[in-house]
Formats: C-alpha cells, sequence, structure tokens
C-alpha cells in the first residue's frame, strides 16, 4: 500500500451476523467503495459499500461459502447466517469487505459511486463523491488491459 495517511494503521476486526465468520483486515483503504450495479442491488437490496484491504485474516472458513456471480466477479457469505463478507474482482483477485462488518473511524469519504446509472431513484447518498456510469467503468477496466467477455 502507498501514502500511509490513505489507510486505516489499525487492524479493523468484524463478523457476520451470526458470529460464525470473522474478517481481520489490517492497513485497510481510508475510503469506501459504493456500487449501484443491479447484481449488487439484488445482493444487498440496495447499494453495496465495501472496504478495500490487501492484508487480511479469515476465521471460520469452514462457513464461507462463495459464489461466481459473473466472469469477473465472486461474492462470499456466511453459510449459516447468510451475511454477506467481500466482493472479490477476480482478474485482480482484490477484495472489498462490507463495510457494515466493521466499526469504522468517522469521516471515511465515498471514493467513488460506480454503476450510478443503475442506482434507483428511490434513495441518494448525501455525501458528495465521484460517480461513474457502468460504460465508464468498463471502458477504464478494458483500457487497463481487462477483459470481460
Amino acid at each position: 500500500m502507498s501514502d500511509p495517511q490513505e489507510i486505516i494503521a489499525e487492524p479493523l476486526t468484524g463478523s457476520c451476523l451470526c458470529g460464525a465468520v470473522t474478517v481481520t483486515i489490517r492497513e485497510a483503504h481510508r475510503e469506501v467503495d459504493v456500487c449501484h450495479c443491479t447484481m449488487c442491488q439484488k445482493w444487498n437490496g440496495s447499494m453495496y459499500a465495501g472496504i478495500e484491504a490487501d492484508d487480511f485474516t479469515l476465521e471460520g472458513e469452514k462457513h464461507i461459502a462463495a459464489y461466481q456471480s459473473s466472469n469477473w466477479a465472486e461474492r462470499a457469505f456466511c453459510s449459516k447466517c447468510g451475511s454477506h463478507l467481500w466482493y472479490k474482482f477476480l482478474p485482480t483477485g482484490n477484495r472489498t469487505f462490507l463495510a457494515g462488518m466493521f466499526k469504522l473511524p468517522e469521516g471515511l469519504p465515498i471514493k467513488h459511486q460506480i454503476f450510478i446509472d443503475e442506482k434507483q431513484d428511490w434513495f441518494d447518498i448525501a455525501q458528495d463523491s465521484p460517480r461513474k456510469t457502468g460504460p465508464e467503468i468498463i471502458a477504464e477496466a478494458e483500457a487497463a488491459g481487462f477483459s470481460f467477455d
């Protein structure tokens, strides 16, 4: 990870609803990723909010189930209580863990809201943040060499 001011220095520990799965993330990114795509809406009932971390440990792995929701994404959940745990971008292996699993520091900014063109009109996020449409996100990923075939 790069700039120490862009990370949360202290480890964050969170769990699923029943406590069977515990996640400890170290050097979490100091921002929240928000996705409004229709898959995230179906998965969460609304938008997805995640915290990215490169260094993490898992406890209760026997209760973790994963679902490959597309050619490029895997979503994990607790097989005991059904709580969602993370979204994994398969081409890079990057994961974001559901922000609600952790007690986060106050004042974290939203990194960006993506797939804003698929957002439901019945809610809005008060915090001003960069907004990108689905085609913009896909174009950025393809320019970086990722294929969505």
